[in-house]
């Protein structure tokens, strides 16, 4: 679920690439400065993905730490950092704003505009990256906290603060469910952050309930194979009923199984088609993408292509076929 970094381990002329590497592939793109001796260069720390956050928990002798106007051009999805100071002292800079932390402070920068942060002694922060669709908060919510100080003098910051320090020490002995389990509260706890901090707790609240439907729609899309996908499960992961979750869905027409099959459906009839399935059989396709039973599979296939998958693979199979054209099946009812 993660991945440790220490540069102990490397020789000294490559350790600033290093860093650099993984940092860009793994957490955002960045210039860094590092200690003119390369041989004094070092990092410390781990890297990983909890839920739809990514944490960053580093010690490191890094002087600053720079997203320039050319590197908030990449394609990195519009998020927010929520950095904690463990020991010593930073600043962070962005726009017109600069915020000194000290332990236990917490302070949000944008990765859609340039930001710096200063580290004259070193690094030792914890560095929670959120996706912005995620956090559901106005841009000008966020552009009021970007680069301000939230201190313990705060008490949601104090208890988020003290929250978000527990986590990045404990994350590592999570398994793959306790991790899950973890992505949505934290965002939760951040926006009430934000929320309390401006003084206007429906941030806190209405944000939710106006992205909901698109969370549950994401979270479907990205759970597609899994066989215990439910409405339960669904519902319980965002907090509501079942009951509210099959009103939420039927805004939109799409009734919830007659979604899973189609979407599935759809994944099935792509991978037979391709070459990196040819290995595998018909069943075993089918079961990748949450249909338990082969011959259930087969029915709703043709009622939904016109043809069987054994057709449908064997169609693909033939290099003189247009599949743009004379191999294409109608598409399936996605269900809105």
């Amino acid at each position: 679920m993660g991945i440790t970094i220490d540069t102990s381990q490397l020789s000294p002329s490559d350790r600033a690439e290093a860093i650099r590497d993984v940092i860009w592939d793994r957490v955002v793109r960045v210039e860094i400065e590092h200690h003119p001796d390369q041989e004094r260069i070092s990092a410390v720390g781990t890297i990983s993905d909890l839920g739809s956050l990514n944490l960053c928990s580093v010690r490191s002798n890094a002087r600053t730490v720079r997203r320039t106007a050319a590197l908030i051009r990449d394609d990195l999805e519009p998020s927010v950092f929520l950095g904690l100071q463990v020991s010593g002292s930073s600043m962070v800079i962005q726009g017109d704003r600069e915020a000194v932390l000290r332990p236990g402070d917490l302070a949000v920068y944008d990765t859609t505009e340039p930001y710096t942060l200063v580290n004259e002694n070193g690094i030792h922060q914890h560095y929670f990256r959120i996706p912005r669709r995620e956090l559901a908060l106005p841009a000008s919510a966020i552009s009021k906290v970007t680069a301000v100080r939230m201190g313990r003098d705060h008490p949601v910051a104090d208890l988020a603060s003290t929250y978000f320090a527990r986590l990045a020490d404990t994350q590592l002995r999570m398994d793959r469910q306790q991790v899950g389990a973890v992505g949505q509260p934290s965002v939760e706890l951040l926006r009430a952050v934000i929320a309390t901090y401006l003084g206007d707790a429906r941030l806190a609240q209405e944000p939710l309930e106006a992205t909901l439907q698109y969370r549950i729609m994401e979270y479907m899309r990205a759970h597609l194979a899994e066989h215990d996908l439910s409405a339960a499960r669904i519902a319980r992961t965002h907090h509501i009923s079942v009951r509210h979750l099959y009103t939420i869905l039927a805004r939109s027409g799409i009734t919830l199984g007659d979604w899973l099959r189609a979407n599935r459906l759809e994944q099935c009839r792509k991978e037979l088609a391709g070459p990196a399935s040819r290995s595998l059989t018909i069943g075993a396709v089918a079961h990748r993408w949450g249909f338990t039973s082969a011959t259930h599979f087969s029915r709703v296939f043709k009622e939904a292509y016109g043809l069987s998958p054994r057709e449908w693979r064997r169609l693909t199979e033939q290099p003189t076929v247009d599949l743009g054209r004379a191999a294409e099946p109608p598409a399936a009812n996605l269900g809105g």
